[in-house]
């Protein structure tokens, strides 16, 4: 395994096989996640995250891949950040999409979510993924409770 390759990427994690998942890439590593076919590049980091690249969005782009940013404050996670994230993935599922933040907690807790309240799978499947990354602390452990009664009360999922 050369060190330039796709699982080589901090905290990667493939999720299946149109999503995976991660910490923050180098700009190297933008190239290797393109030449591996992804088509949408997530992002769930503030632009003063921890190795955050201030030109993601134009190295994303001169790759030929779509770029979103949804900028997650780690203390303060919100359900619209929640909602805009579902609207994304639920819009692309046919395309390979990567999703990183600066370490994949954030990622990785909504994609726990998006799993659960989007694609049904139930709780010990997706909490076995979001548990190779992390087990989120108090605060995110609240925050996603919150939003799973949240979802249920209102969409009935």
């Amino acid at each position: 395994m050369s060190h330039n390759c796709i699982e080589n990427i901090y905290n990667f994690l493939q999720i299946s096989d149109l999503i995976a998942t991660s910490g923050q890439l180098t700009e190297e590593e933008f190239t290797l996640i393109k030449e591996a076919g992804y088509q949408l590049v997530v992002n769930l980091a503030l632009p003063d995250s921890p190795n955050a690249l201030t030109n993601e969005k134009e190295i994303v782009e001169s790759q030929e891949m779509e770029y979103v940013h949804i900028p997650v404050a780690w203390e303060k996670p919100t359900f619209e950040n929640v909602k805009y994230f579902f609207q994304v993935m639920e819009a692309n599922t046919n395309k390979k999409v990567f999703v990183h933040c600066a370490a994949n907690k954030r990622v990785s807790a909504f994609m726990y979510l998006y799993r659960r309240l989007c694609k049904g799978i139930n709780d010990a499947e997706a909490k076995k993924d979001l548990h190779q990354i992390w087990i989120p602390d108090h605060h995110w452990q609240k925050f996603i409770e919150q939003v799973i009664n949240y979802y249920r009360k209102h969409l009935k999922v």
